[in-house]
């Protein structure tokens, strides 16, 4: 997840997609950076505690800066809006090309059947990412819905329409990706 200053959309759309994706928490790892962020700095108060309200866990999240080697370990990044997606691909045309979506983009194309049948949460998030991909250009799309504005100094209304896009999205996102997954079975001890 990529956003500017990785205090606000980005911290906020990890923390989330995070929480929902715990079932393939070993498989699939979902962090955040800026392209302009100051290392360190901590998540905007508003934002973590959005997070909270959401059963999402803020703790630790420190902002951190968007580097080419933070692109290429990646199989996907979403950015906050296309200049994040745009940012990426310049630190690594030939990694993230294919791999870079803004989030709302990513979330229009992603399609569950693209990996049917497929139970590898690893494999079918490299399924949906390639299915994703191949859709971009097919389907008329309204590039300003793909962006999710900047809430820092928002009114309050702007900063709830942040949060719903950025929800939104990571629910049909995450939806997509637990589609095959099956909860292992408890299995009870006796003794």
């Amino acid at each position: 997840m990529v956003c500017t200053g990785n205090l606000y959309r980005s911290p906020l759309a990890e923390c989330l997609l995070r929480e929902r994706l715990a079932a393939v928490r070993a498989t699939i790892h979902v962090s955040s950076a800026g392209t302009e962020a100051v290392p360190g700095m901590p998540m905007a108060a508003t934002a973590a505690s959005l997070v909270a309200g959401r059963g999402g866990d803020p703790s630790g999240m420190l902002a951190r800066r968007l580097t080419a080697g933070l692109v290429e370990s990646s199989d996907l990044v979403l950015g906050a809006a296309t200049e994040h997606r745009e940012a990426a691909v310049r630190l690594s045309p030939v990694r993230a090309l294919y791999r870079a979506f803004s989030l709302r983009e990513f979330a229009r194309l992603v399609r569950a059947e693209d990996a049917a049948g497929v139970v590898d949460p690893a494999a079918r998030f490299a399924a949906l990412v390639e299915g994703a991909a191949a859709r971009r250009g097919s389907a008329p799309a309204d590039a300003a819905d793909d962006d999710v504005s900047d809430p820092l100094g928002a009114s309050p209304g702007e900063v709830r329409e942040c949060m719903t896009r950025i929800e939104e999205s990571v629910e049909r996102i995450a939806t997509a990706v637990l589609a095959n997954h099956r909860a292992r079975p408890c299995v009870a001890e006796s003794g």
